[in-house]
């Protein structure tokens, strides 16, 4: 499922006030990393996430295989703030507008 602009503004505006749930540290992305993030969308389907990576190009990377790893959609990224979303299959949470 791919979301449109407006799905990802609505999505923005509904992160803005969330604390990130996981962050990434020094020994980077772990197999418990990506479960613990897999278990946070599996629970809220929008989360943030601190990436604490040296440069742009490698919190670049790590956001995209945190996409490929769990199925999830980057809604943003703020500096060291990713925003993730993945619906629920069979509860979703979050509404989305057409």
């Amino acid at each position: 499922m791919t979301i449109t602009d407006k799905q990802k503004r609505h999505l923005k505006g509904l992160a803005h006030h969330l604390k990130p749930v996981v962050i990434i540290g020094q020994n980077g992305l772990t197999p418990a990393v990506i479960n613990e993030i897999d278990i946070a969308l599996g629970a809220h389907e929008l989360i943030k996430v601190r990436v604490n990576a040296g440069d742009r190009d490698e919190r670049q990377s790590l956001t995209n295989a945190i996409c490929d790893e769990t199925k999830a959609q980057l809604v943003q990224t703020i500096g060291h703030i990713a925003v993730f979303y993945r619906r629920h299959p069979k509860q979703p949470k979050v509404a989305l507008p057409n």
